[in-house]
């Protein structure tokens, strides 16, 4: 899980259960797009709620997700800034028998 702390001291990700975003202060979850099926049963992922494209269409349901997911991490999660202010925490799961989380 990818977290994006900005100067201000919030804090952006895409969504995930690998950790309790609660325990950083005070959560606040938006959509960031919309991932449906069209007339010919071809899946899209709408982005218009981030000011994205429309990625698609897309034969499988799954397919829609994992372009969504890199659409929103390579365009809003980190976009293009000339900020240095910007740190960026990767948090991976320990692995089997670590003690360390990184």
């Amino acid at each position: 899980m990818q977290l994006l702390v900005q100067p201000n001291g919030g804090v952006r990700c895409l969504y995930d259960e690998a950790i309790d975003l609660s325990s950083l202060g005070r959560v606040q979850i938006k959509r960031g797009s919309h991932v449906e099926p069209d007339d010919e049963g071809r899946w899209i992922a709408d982005m218009a709620v981030v000011q994205g494209p429309r990625l698609g269409p897309f034969s499988q349901r799954s397919e829609a997700l994992v372009a969504e997911r890199r659409w929103l991490s390579e365009n809003w999660l980190f976009p293009a800034s000339d900020d240095s202010r910007l740190v960026t925490i990767i948090l991976s799961p320990l692995e089997a028998g670590s003690q360390e989380p990184f």
